[in-house]
């Protein structure tokens, strides 16, 4: 069959661009509490580290939930999937906002509201790399999940600015009550824009599907029966690895691991530094705000880069220079760039240096949903979300640990146990394979 060099339709693209929406919005949601942390514990009488359990409520959820989120978007769909994932999350944020200032056991309630909402918000990922495996050709899927996870950095650049605004002006739990109502609208438009696999989208032009189907990676398991399956068939089809494969496999575990040091080192930025900036650098609420853009920027920025930059090293030298070279690299220059910027005296040029330290970081953060989306195939959900498990359990402890660290030992010791566990998790991607599959028995899913 003749392939087109150009599709004439570029829906995947479209998608791939609202689930730098959704992420986006979703982020925008989980970074309102840290930009609220101080309004929220001077309301209800909590100190720093009861805060940082709050933090971290959200990100145990956030983490335990990955793997059965990619379970449901492997049986559901991602489109499905997303939808009920968004109501969930808005749900769960307009909680936050309607805990009453009078209530006892205050902090109670608030873990029990942030750990659910992370458990809903938990799909998200799982979900997108499903939909990546079906959508995207491999050759492609550095670019498009540099521009999914450029969400991280916008939703988190946008967090200060709106929600620093609606606290000073309507009180912090507007902040909340504005993500809620955002969130349903995007949701509402990806349930009416999306489709599980390209086959099913009535704006998909023959020549695109044709490319797609070409080069996309869907076997996930070397069972012949696996190769048998129609092309056309959904992403949720009847077999699956089993958990313990997923849990077992050398290059699956290498990738987990790499992405929990990358995890504690993101959710550093994400939680305390606007904390940080404000409280221990001595910055005003809006200087603080401004401040505390340039990570997230600095996140949207290497995001796309990094994925572009991968997407050409691949092409011309493969994928153990291009995905895996690439995410050693990123990891271990933010490690540099994390110990210089903890030492800085001037508190605008510690800003700056900080956030260029988690932009090297985030230099890598395509290649990990590549590279487990062409291991794992039509199982991208299941194999992802066990990954992004592992970096919201490193994301969960750094919630809980930074503040210890930093009143035991100092604000700089903080940043080093970070700088130290980014060069463990870069050295981890030099024992990666990613032209080898997972290759499991197959199983009939439940």
């Amino acid at each position: 069959m003749h392939v087109a060099n150009r599709p004439a339709s570029r829906m995947r693209w479209f998608l791939v661009f609202w689930l730098f929406v959704l992420g986006a919005v979703s982020y925008l949601d989980r970074v309102n509490i840290s930009i609220a942390g101080s309004a929220l514990s001077e309301e209800y009488h909590l100190s720093q580290v009861q805060l940082g359990s709050i933090f971290s409520a959200f990100l145990l959820g956030y983490a335990f939930f990955q793997t059965p989120g990619g379970w449901l978007a492997f049986k559901l769909g991602p489109r499905n999937v997303l939808t009920i994932g968004v109501v969930w999350w808005g749900i769960f944020t307009a909680l936050t906002a309607s805990l009453p200032s009078t209530i006892s056991g205050a902090l109670t309630y608030l873990i029990v509201i942030r750990l659910l909402l992370g458990a809903g918000e938990a799909i998200i990922y799982p979900a997108a790399n499903q939909f990546v495996s079906q959508w995207i050709p491999s050759q492609e899927r550095g670019l498009a999940n540099g521009l999914i996870f450029a969400g991280v950095g916008a939703g988190t650049a946008i967090a200060p600015i709106f929600a620093t605004y609606l606290m000073i002006h309507y009180g912090w739990r507007s902040a909340f009550w504005a993500s809620t109502v955002l969130g349903l609208i995007v949701g509402l438009v990806w349930y009416v824009a999306a489709r599980d696999v390209p086959e099913e989208h009535p704006l998909v032009s023959p020549a695109e599907l044709s490319y797609i189907q070409q080069y996309r990676v869907t076997e996930s398991v070397a069972n012949s029966a696996a190769a048998s399956l129609p092309d056309s068939s959904k992403g949720r089809d009847s077999v699956h690895p089993s958990w313990g494969a997923i849990a077992s496999d050398r290059n699956v575990l290498a990738i987990t691991s790499s992405y929990f040091c990358f995890g504690y080192v993101a959710w550093i930025f994400f939680s305390w530094f606007y904390i940080y900036l404000a409280k221990v650098r001595g910055l005003d609420l809006k200087t603080s705000a401004f401040y505390s853009t340039l990570p997230p920027l600095a996140i949207v920025v290497c995001s796309l880069g990094g994925g572009a930059i991968s997407d050409a090293i691949t092409k011309s030298y493969g994928k153990r220079i291009g995905r895996c070279g690439l995410a050693c690299l990123a990891l271990v220059l933010a490690s540099m760039i994390l110990v210089l910027g903890s030492h800085v005296s001037s508190a605008p040029l510690a800003s700056v240096v900080l956030s260029g330290g988690v932009g090297a970081l985030y230099l890598a953060q395509s290649s990990y949903w590549s590279v487990t989306a062409d291991i794992g195939g039509k199982s991208a959900g299941l194999v992802s979300g066990f990954m992004n498990m592992g970096g919201q359990l490193g994301g969960a402890l750094t919630a809980w640990l930074t503040p210890v660290i930093a009143h035991r030992y100092g604000w700089t010791s903080s940043f080093m146990a970070a700088a130290i566990l980014s060069g463990i998790g870069g050295l981890a991607w030099l024992s990666v394979e990613p032209e080898r599959r997972l290759v499991v028995a197959q199983q009939q899913s439940d």
